[in-house]
């Protein structure tokens, strides 16, 4: 079965590949998600996974914006100090004027500039929560799960875009084109502000092309390292300039593009980026690659060279439509071939949407927070590490991150009550040092002095005396993130609210072998071994005082929790 893209038959499915089949291609499945699918035939479960156009989710509500941007903010300026000068040379910055007298004029322009670094992050933040919470309650899981492959394959990070609504309009390219046609999408996000702003475009005009776009299509988002020449990147990037954004808008620089002739592998043209994007499509390596990609996404990480090129075949065949290519890997043996069950490591964000789906939670907790969580696993959504998103695999899984993980699945059984939401409280010392000395009733200048080497505030001449200056950069930074906490919506801070007794009651399950076995079923996609399970029957008892449901059942709801804890720290939790 290995390799072989051929359909399984209808006598190879049941229970087992379809949970299989909602774990890949979505977040898994509850019990009775996973019945309802192997009550299917194997082609209409693949097909109501893929063909998810008229699935009915109304109950998915659009993203509720804080109203946190204001025009008088475009175009952000790259730093504060280019802030400063363009407020001394105009006499206004980022909406604000600069004040005609007294002292600081300036503050209130590096107030704002501040303010939207940290309301940007902070609605970043609600926006990661939002699309949590559409994977965990999704009717179209695979087009979450799909979103979440484009979101690493066309990596951009919040820090360098710095503009929340960009990377919210790029998810929403990844939702709406995910299935869809490849070229269209890789047209899209070559379009997209997110990806022009992360990418460096304002530098990449005539006569000084910027490569670093270039570079990045054909080594990351189509074709892989090798096959390409330093000259298709030098003529690529020509073909590139004057495509820039204007607010969250594409816009072409006509007088800044290279309308020139270019010779780019193997065609020579006055090509733009589209025409770019099109040669690059007719490479027979940019179906294998992208295949490849998504074939060790959903599948498993070994490919063989004979299989990816029977895989780009299906790609090209199916002129770069995702979804057909997609349905026949889900429907190949293959895919519930041995080396594919089971055998894939669960990222972070996978890891928790999973847990919480498993759960039957109808909502993404707040406690503990879900970016902070993930992000102490390895995987913050819109914080790739780099431009090639997160190297996946093996890498998720170390001596630390797996006791992470752990303790992740203890914060979400065992909700920590001194949890103080990040979204509120700064974890930055320093901005938290200038708002204690201010509360202890010290001026500006005073507040905001950096400490000296022993840790104590250098004091001025006359501590009493506030400096005459332009501005403060550090109250600038302890004001913005007041104004932006004071604008910025909240995420809900609930825990989650779990009845695991009302469970095992609703199972009748008799003693605590049939827990352990029930909660194995429930809860872990690779059996545990035998040892495991005595190991753990044998945790129940001695936490239960007794083997009999029937005498613990009045309090076994803490015991049968830290049943759990040891469950999902288990090494098999972790694989998918």
């Amino acid at each position: 079965m290995q390799d072989d893209l051929s359909p399984i038959s209808p006598g190879e499915w049941h229970y087992g590949t379809a949970a299989h089949l909602l774990e890949r291609a979505g977040f898994g499945g509850t019990p009775e998600q996973i019945s309802a699918l192997a009550a299917l035939s194997p082609g209409e479960a693949v097909r109501s996974l893929v063909y998810f156009e008229n699935v009915d989710n109304s109950h998915l509500a659009p993203f509720d914006h804080s109203g946190i941007h204001d025009p008088g903010l475009e175009p952000f300026p790259p730093s504060r100090p280019a802030t400063t000068e363009l407020a001394k040379a105009t006499g206004e910055a980022l909406g604000v004027k600069v004040k005609p007298q007294g002292n600081r004029p300036l503050q209130p322009v590096v107030n704002k500039f501040f303010y939207w670094l940290r309301a940007s992050v902070l609605e970043t933040n609600r926006v990661a929560y939002w699309w949590a919470n559409r994977m965990l309650t999704s009717n179209a899981p695979l087009q979450e799960k799909m979103a979440l492959f484009w979101h690493g394959h066309f990596a951009i990070n919040e820090s360098k875009v710095r503009d929340y609504r960009k990377l919210h309009n790029e998810l929403t390219l990844f939702h709406d084109m995910g299935t869809g046609n490849f070229r269209d999408l890789m047209v899209a996000v070559a379009q997209d502000p997110a990806m022009l702003s992360f990418l460096d475009a304002g530098v990449n005009v005539k006569g000084a092309p910027n490569e670093n776009f270039a570079r990045e299509i054909m080594e990351l988002f189509t074709m892989g390292v090798g096959h390409y020449s330093e000259m298709d990147i030098r003529e690529a990037a020509r073909a590139f300039t004057g495509w820039n954004y204007v607010d969250v808008n594409f816009v072409v620089n006509r007088d800044q593009h290279d309308d020139s002739e270019k010779q780019f592998l193997g065609h020579t043209g006055t090509f733009d980026g589209v025409q770019i994007i099109d040669i690059i499509m007719e490479q027979p390596i940019t179906a294998d690659y992208i295949a490849g990609k998504l074939y060790r996404y959903f599948v498993r990480e070994e490919l063989s060279p004979t299989l990816q090129s029977a895989l780009g075949k299906v790609l090209r065949n199916a002129n770069y439509e995702i979804a057909p290519f997609l349905e026949t890997v889900f429907l190949s043996k293959d895919f519930y071939s041995e080396a594919s069950l089971g055998t894939q490591i669960k990222s972070p964000i996978q890891l928790a949407v999973s847990t919480y789906r498993k759960l039957e939670l109808t909502a993404i907790p707040g406690i503990p927070d879900f970016n902070r969580a993930t992000g102490a696993l390895g995987q913050s959504l819109f914080r790739p590490p780099t431009v090639a998103g997160w190297a996946g695999g093996r890498s998720w899984i170390t001596p630390g991150l797996l006791l992470e993980r752990g303790n992740f699945a203890r914060d979400v059984l065992f909700p920590d009550f001194n949890f103080v939401p990040p979204d509120i409280v700064n974890d930055d010392e320093d901005i938290r040092g200038v708002a204690a000395r201010i509360r202890l009733g010290m001026d500006i200048t005073s507040a905001t002095q950096p400490p000296s080497a022993d840790g104590v505030i250098m004091a001025e001449s006359n501590v009493l005396a506030d400096r005459d200056e332009d501005f403060n950069t550090r109250y600038g930074s302890y004001r913005g993130w007041q104004m932006a906490v004071e604008k910025v919506k909240r995420i809900p801070r609930e825990s989650a609210s779990l009845n695991l007794s009302a469970s095992v009651m609703a199972e009748s399950l008799q003693n605590t072998h049939e827990v352990v076995d029930y909660f194995s079923r429930r809860f872990m996609v690779v059996p545990p071994s035998e040892a495991a399970v005595a190991s753990m029957v044998a945790f129940l008892d001695g936490e239960l005082g007794t083997s009999s449901i029937a005498e613990a059942q009045t309090y076994m709801e803490d015991g049968l929790r830290l049943l759990l804890h040891v469950m999902m720290s288990q090494p098999e939790y972790q694989l998918s």
